[in-house]
């Protein structure tokens, strides 16, 4: 393992995250949600139940009004996202003016999640001046029709990594192991087709049965599944940011996972587990803390190589 290697944390707004002193305001990055607690898709994961954790915002002038009000709170950053409509794109359109002058009048960092996402959507984003697009990718048939329900195919997404690097924007997938019900399936297809394109970083995340979905009581993939995921995008992508995302089960297999991650390769964890932490110390890494959204860790690389 490197013995100079720098690990980067990220805590940002929408859960409550305190460890050692490492602990932001609620109001430093959140996350908003352009559709409210609405979804058209109802997928077996989520039922539309991480919708509720964001701030609401279902029209333009909202969602400049809320920004406002964080900006004045002392926002540095939000992360846009919504629900996604029956072709599976969050409906972003209506809202590009809008993000242009968040980004610009405002002064905020603004990352967006797109889900599905069309040319004419993405030049649009692009002369917004966005700072990164998130985008989930899902490399199994199966996954795409019986857990979200959308009348796709792999290549779909395939398209629309291709459109972001086309355009020119930053973006960042997000790939999620374990929604086969909890086993391996199409997590390393998924990472080929992200390999065949430049992305600004990667996102690992793992799937945790939330209360009132119909995946419930589906049991979280292994520990030792997640870092072969981990590691086999470590090999694929070896000059990607690779970070291990919010999404991920608590507990004693949280600890696992993030242990795991480190010593599978990655350069960024949201929301670390005190193991975590601590074994990074152990490895007289050098840590760095952040209220930011985790995907900024293609920035954070880049201004550390700078500064080299």
């Amino acid at each position: 393992m490197q013995k100079n290697r720098r690990i980067h944390f990220y805590s940002p707004s929408f859960t409550y995250y305190v460890h050692n002193g490492f602990c932001f305001s609620s109001k430093r990055f959140p996350t908003i949600s352009i559709t409210g607690d609405r979804c058209a898709l109802n997928c077996r994961h989520c039922g539309g139940k991480l919708l509720v954790t964001m701030q609401p915002a279902i029209t333009p002038e909202a969602l400049f009004e809320v920004c406002s009000k964080f900006k004045r709170s002392g926002a540095v950053g939000c992360l846009i996202s919504g629900g996604c409509l029956v072709d599976g794109a969050v409906p972003l359109k209506p809202f590009v003016s809008t993000i242009a002058r968040i980004r610009h009048e405002l002064g905020l960092t603004v990352f967006v999640h797109t889900g599905i996402i069309d040319l004419e959507t993405a030049v649009l984003l692009k002369h917004s001046g966005v700072d990164a697009v998130l985008i989930d990718v899902i490399g199994s048939q199966e996954i795409i029709n019986k857990i979200y329900g959308l009348p796709l195919t792999v290549y779909d997404y395939v398209n629309s990594l291709d459109v972001l690097q086309q355009v020119g924007l930053s973006f960042v997938p997000h790939v999620i192991v374990g929604l086969n019900e909890g086993k391996l399936g199409g997590e390393l297809f998924a990472l080929q087709m992200i390999s065949k394109v430049v992305p600004s970083a990667l996102v690992i995340l793992v799937f945790m049965p939330l209360r009132g979905t119909k995946m419930a009581t589906i049991v979280p993939p292994k520990p030792y599944d997640v870092a072969r995921v981990v590691a086999s995008a470590r090999v694929m992508l070896p000059q990607t940011p690779l970070v291990l995302g919010c999404m991920r089960p608590n507990g004693l297999m949280r600890a696992s996972i993030d242990v795991l991650a480190l010593k599978s390769g990655v350069d960024a964890i949201a929301f670390p587990s005190p193991e975590a932490i601590d074994f990074a110390k152990t490895q007289n890494w050098s840590l760095s803390f952040s209220p930011y959204c985790c995907a900024k860790i293609f920035t954070d690389l880049s201004n550390n190589n700078l500064l080299k």
